[in-house]
């Protein structure tokens, strides 16, 4: 038996998702067809924490001598683009008459991951020696199907006893340039390696090692190819006693293992940081220092005369005093950005601090998917206390449009976003399409946790705010600002200020993003630690130092500036994205190009709502600092 068109069509349809009808789509997502009852909350809880466990996962599973190892097969998708997977079934291969569907945590299905049985017979400690899976009739088209998933090095993942294992579909060979060769050739062999300690499954892999492939080529187009699939099973006991114990390298890896250890690169960049931020620092309390000693001078000799303000050309800072304090235009959105800012800033330690204690498995993405979601839901009250707090301590009256405003300034563009990434995939027939359940189900969460503890957060933090205190009386007439040199402008603060926080995360930046957009894998989550605390302190050092340079030039709308100064951050970061996208990766195609800009968008977004959460609060901190310190009548 094989998928044929009839199949494909099908998956198509549905938007890469199972065949089987609702039911079997409630089975892959709940777990059980009748889960979405009164029994939902505790089954929305487990899902968000993840039920089903990721491949490479410690497993519990026991065996006895013959009995059944069951081999999901999962999915298929370009090499290079890491986001662009499809059903296995989606090819031309063997399956079975009817495809039962794994049932799968929420992790796994954002993920991708949509396992199905297939018709391998493996049984435990059974050796195989070349068995026939089936037999197989490819017309032209499924045979041109095939042709162009082995050109673009699509590779398949199985599943065993939660062991992923890879393997590329097929076999493809240029050679010469006069005359040119190019020869297309599909392996219809697989030979499983799996070694077992006890009772349990340790490690599990695939080879084609002295196979050769079945040529594609030369086929005509009224022509069917008969193929016979066959696969063999060799087994052999190994001295290690859990998964984690076995050396990363030394598996036959089909992906790279882990990144190299980049120590040079990371201590480089932390010193060059904490030279710029002891420079900066020095320099600032020098001059403040100087500056609050001839103001106070100054203030102490003029005492017996009159006069609230400062003429003097020199007085700088000092003189704005009755302005620096002056309320910005679009308050809410102001206190909406830092709420929205603040929580992500907790929900960043948080995923840092659970991949430090080692919650996460390195060789899936599953579990931080899930983490990730279930953090935002609950740090939601965050966003709500920072920016109804805040809100009404700056006299802001329309607290309630304030918290329709924060819960709506992330949740709405990553909605669209996402619907826009969400509707290629499925054009497309991807497995990265979500189903509806799941769509659902993320859709309760964020009615049913985030949005409510949004209101909630507001409420506290409107009814525990005091009224803004400030160390300065505010006039009711602004004062004229002077015209300002094209070195403080906005334009070159937000150069400044993004560019060098932005330089103190290039080196780990690249990791990251050959993490989440290419093969690596990341496991130095210890230095992640310590460059996310160098990027918050440069940001706050950089921020300071932005703001007192435009204080001294008599500029008192820091407020906006300070946030977009080092906010722009975000900005170098989606450059980089684009930088990284050309000259660093081989990724290519529609799905995986809407897919990787429009989340690299959103994570520049992301940095800056951080950082400009970080410099603002580092600049109102500052500023409360000298001009508390500051004699004035």
């Amino acid at each position: 038996m094989f998928c044929g068109a009839a199949a494909a069509a099908a998956i198509r349809h549905r938007g890469g998702q199972p065949r089987g009808g609702s039911a079997a789509l409630r089975m892959t997502v709940l777990g059980h067809p009748g889960s979405w009852s009164c029994r939902w909350l505790p089954l929305l809880l487990l899902l968000l924490l993840g039920t089903g466990r990721d491949p490479g996962v410690e497993g519990v599973t026991h065996y006895k001598a013959g009995d059944p190892v069951i081999l999901y097969v999962n999915k298929v998708g370009p090499y290079h683009n890491p986001q662009e997977t499809y059903h296995y079934y989606q090819l031309p291969v063997c399956c079975p008459e009817k495809i039962r569907h794994k049932s799968l945590s929420l992790g796994e299905v954002l993920d991708g991951d949509r396992m199905a049985e297939s018709l391998y017979e493996i049984r435990f400690r059974e050796n195989v020696e070349k068995r026939i899976l089936c037999h197989m009739q490819l017309s032209s088209a499924q045979v041109e199907q095939l042709r162009q998933a082995i050109e673009e090095l699509y590779y398949f993942e199985f599943v065993v006893d939660d062991l992923p294992i890879r393997g590329f579909v097929g076999y493809m060979e240029e050679s010469g340039f006069l005359p040119h060769s190019h020869k297309i050739g599909l392996w219809t062999h697989l030979d499983f390696h799996l070694e077992f300690h006890g009772d349990r499954i340790i490690f599990a892999n695939v080879s084609v090692r002295d196979v050769k492939p079945h040529s594609l080529d030369g086929l005509r187009p009224d022509e069917f190819l008969g193929l016979t699939h066959t696969y063999s099973v060799r087994w052999s006991e190994t001295s290690v006693e859990r998964r984690s114990d076995r050396r990363r390298g030394d598996d036959g890896g089909f992906f790279p293992r882990t990144l190299e250890i980049h120590w040079l690169s990371i201590i480089n960049s932390m010193v060059l940081v904490f030279l710029l931020v002891g420079f900066v620092a020095v320099i600032l309390m020098r001059v403040l220092r100087n500056d609050l000693a001839r103001y106070n001078l100054d203030e102490e000799t003029t005492s017996g005369g009159s006069g609230d303000d400062f003429d003097q050309g020199d007085n700088g800072w000092k003189i704005i005093h009755t302005d620096v304090f002056r309320f910005p235009p679009y308050r809410g959105l102001l206190c909406a950005v830092l709420g929205v800012g603040a929580q992500f800033l907790a929900l960043g330690t948080g995923i840092i601090v659970m991949a430090l204690l080692g919650m996460f498995n390195v060789h899936r993405h599953g579990a931080i998917n899930s983490a990730a979601i279930l953090l935002y839901a609950l740090t939601c009250c965050i966003s709500g206390y920072v920016s109804s707090h805040f809100y009404r301590q700056i006299g802001g009256e329309r607290w309630v449009w304030n918290i329709i405003l924060t819960t709506s300034l992330f949740s709405v563009p990553f909605f669209l976003t996402w619907s826009v990434v969400n509707s290629v995939h499925w054009a497309n027939g991807s497995t990265q399409a979500l189903p509806a359940t799941t769509i659902l189900l993320l859709l309760t969460v964020w009615l049913l946790v985030g949005f409510p503890l949004t209101v909630i957060g507001g409420i506290f933090g409107k009814n525990n705010a005091n009224p803004f205190d400030a160390p300065c009386r505010t006039k009711n007439i602004a004062r004229e600002i002077p015209p300002q040199p094209w070195y403080k402008s906005t334009l070159i603060h937000m150069t400044v200020g993004g560019f060098l926080p932005f330089s103190a995360i290039s080196v780990e930046l690249y990791y990251i993003f050959a993490t989440v957009w290419g093969r690596e894998q990341y496991t130095l989550y210890g230095i992640l630690f310590f460059v996310f605390a160098i990027l918050l302190s440069v940001g706050a050092c950089i921020s300071i130092a932005l703001t007192y340079f435009q204080l001294s030039g008599e500029d008192y709308r820091w407020w906006w500036r300070s946030v977009l100064s080092v906010g722009s951050t975000g900005l170098f970061i989606f450059f980089y994205s684009v930088f990284y996208y050309a000259r660093r990766s081989n990724m290519s195609g529609v799905v995986q190009t809407v897919e990787f800009f429009g989340y690299s968008l959103l994570t520049g977004y992301v940095f800056f709502l951080m950082l400009g959460t970080i410099s603002f609060f580092s600049s109102l901190k500052f500023i409360r600092y000298i001009y508390v310190n500051l004699k004035m009548d």
